[in-house]
């Protein structure tokens, strides 16, 4: 149903491309598949923004009630049907959602027949000229393409893909994973547990993934990629990618007070009192000794 339709699409924009001399030497049928790409990720775009919206939402509406939920686990921790009555019951009082966070799999599970349709498009596909840039043919597996004949190792060319797919992959995933809160309870620490699993294990298994499919499914990957990492960044921003530093907070005695605006080592503000009386004492004595003589 969606595999004729998309067809067609790559077809006409291929031979309304194809013939242009600058886009016949990039490779007519790879631009036109980075056209379509970026059309399917602008239609998808509104529910990749619920996903994104509800699911930072979710976190910072669950990291909130972390220490509630710990009370809970502490109280009914043998008792795991009263456990799960008494999270539910506290969640529903403060508006969360616990599945909330598994609105992030909607916008793959609306891929998953785009990407099936397009493998057997660039199976059937019958194109004059399937190059773009380094890759001699979008339409060959890379893995049927070895560097050398009896090994099964890709083409250099035929691994660009798969790793800028694995790379991408892994900055959309890192840009997602949420910080870590300064006192994780138990619960916060198997979730970023898992998190920082699947910012390892995604990029594997797209690359893999894109190792056994004809080499323009790699190329719609990474350029979808690059869109949502985009749509992304005015959202949630960089992330955990490039976490926000500070200067670090000035250390003082315990006890001690904030520092004064304007306080160095010199400010006699900051001096103990008896520096302070020390001081006093001698200049004191400076003036009356001044005026004796």
């Amino acid at each position: 149903m969606i595999e004729h339709p998309l067809g067609s699409l790559l077809s006409w924009m291929y031979d309304h491309l194809v013939g242009v001399p600058i886009i016949d030497t990039i490779g007519a049928y790879g631009v036109a598949i980075i056209a379509v790409t970026i059309l399917i990720r602008l239609a998808l775009a509104p529910l990749q923004q619920f996903q994104l919206v509800t699911q930072r939402r979710t976190v910072a509406e669950q990291r909130k009630l972390a220490p509630q939920v710990a009370q809970l686990k502490k109280k009914f921790g043998k008792d795991t049907q009263k456990l799960n009555a008494e999270m539910m019951k506290l969640y529903q009082e403060h508006g969360v959602n616990p599945l909330g966070g598994l609105v992030g799999c909607l916008p793959l599970i609306v891929q998953i027949p785009v990407l099936t349709a397009l493998y057997w498009v660039f199976r059937n596909a019958h194109v004059g000229s399937p190059h773009f840039l380094f890759v001699p043919n979008l339409m060959a597996f890379p893995t049927q393409v070895p560097i050398l004949a009896g090994l099964p190792i890709p083409a250099v060319a035929y691994l660009i893909f798969p790793l800028l797919a694995a790379l991408t992959t892994f900055v959309q995933s890192k840009m997602l994973q949420a910080p870590a809160p300064p006192n994780p309870t138990e619960q916060e620490r198997q979730t970023q547990q898992m998190q920082r699993m699947m910012v390892v294990m995604s990029p594997l298994m797209i690359g893999y993934f894109a190792l056994q499919v004809p080499a323009g499914l790699g190329l719609y990957w990474f350029i979808g990629n690059c869109v949502s990492i985009i749509q992304q960044y005015f959202v949630v921003g960089w992330g955990s990618l490039r976490p926000k530093g500070g200067s670090s907070p000035v250390i003082q005695p315990k006890g001690a007070g904030p520092p004064k605006n304007g306080g160095g080592s010199g400010n006699a503000k900051q001096m103990p009192r008896r520096v302070q009386g020390g001081r006093a004492r001698a200049k004191d004595a400076k003036d009356a000794k001044r005026r004796a003589s």
